[in-house]
């Protein structure tokens, strides 16, 4: 992973025209817990501090456009992003989904995390829901061709973003059995705490899910949002915090 000083680019092996980072809390004018670079608007920050920070973000990115932020709710919706932004007014605007993708070269995909894991987007929830799987189908490669087949998704290349460590993200029985449900492939990606708690690794759970649908060329996934809290916000951790945005998008 290269590093940055307010911001982490992946170490993967993307053609030259596709450019993608991830903010990290550094860098921006929120104060408080939401220090400092948070470009969240439904987290109660404040409204000029956010916008602010919108700026700083695509100014220090060189960002081509706005990027088309998502109404986040840990579903396995996908949409297509297209500029002008979904939003025409104020966050209530936003379009409800945990993944987009594009196309377009000058479009900016984007998602904000603080603990769930961004590929585009994909909390435990959105995991178990299936927001890879449907992104992955959705998406035509090239365009105009049909939905991406399993030959084609040996291709793809796959960034996991930072995301809560799996030494920290302690759930309980039901969030693993319901992983098992769907295979037991996933039980591997689960450590027994006693008392009905497990520890899970939601970068595995991520690369098994990846695996099940032909995609090997899978990166990233080495951060820990919870104890690094210099670098990132972590809901778990602090509650009232922050977001780190994840973009991507092609010359």
């Amino acid at each position: 992973m290269n590093k940055t000083k307010h911001w982490l680019v992946p170490d993967w092996p993307a053609p030259a025209n596709i450019h993608a980072a991830t903010t990290l809390r550094t860098g921006g004018v929120s104060q408080g817990p939401y220090s400092s670079l948070n470009p969240a608007a439904h987290v109660n920050d404040d409204t000029e501090w956010v916008r602010h920070n919108r700026r700083i973000i695509r100014d220090m990115l060189s960002l081509p456009a706005e990027p088309v932020w998502l109404d986040q709710v840990h579903s396995n919706r996908v949409v297509k992003a297209v500029n002008p932004p979904f939003a025409k007014g104020g966050s209530g605007d936003l379009q409800q989904a945990d993944a987009s993708y594009t196309h377009q070269s000058g479009v900016v995909c984007a998602v904000m995390t603080a603990d769930c894991l961004p590929v585009l987007i994909c909390s435990w929830r959105g995991l178990l829901a299936g927001v890879m799987s449907n992104t992955v189908s959705t998406m035509q490669i090239p365009p105009n061709r049909p939905p991406c087949n399993k030959e084609a998704r040996g291709d793809l290349l796959v960034w996991l973003g930072p995301a809560i460590g799996p030494d920290c993200f302690e759930v309980g029985s039901e969030v693993r059995d319901a992983f098992l449900e769907k295979s037991t492939e996933f039980s591997n990606a689960f450590k027994e705490q006693g008392k009905g708690k497990w520890l899970a690794d939601i970068y595995q759970l991520a690369r098994i899910e990846l695996a099940a649908l032909g995609i090997a060329n899978v990166y990233g996934g080495t951060s820990c949002t919870f104890t690094e809290h210099e670098r990132f916000y972590s809901y778990r951790r602090d509650t009232q915090t922050g977001r780190m945005a994840t973009l991507i998008w092609r010359e």
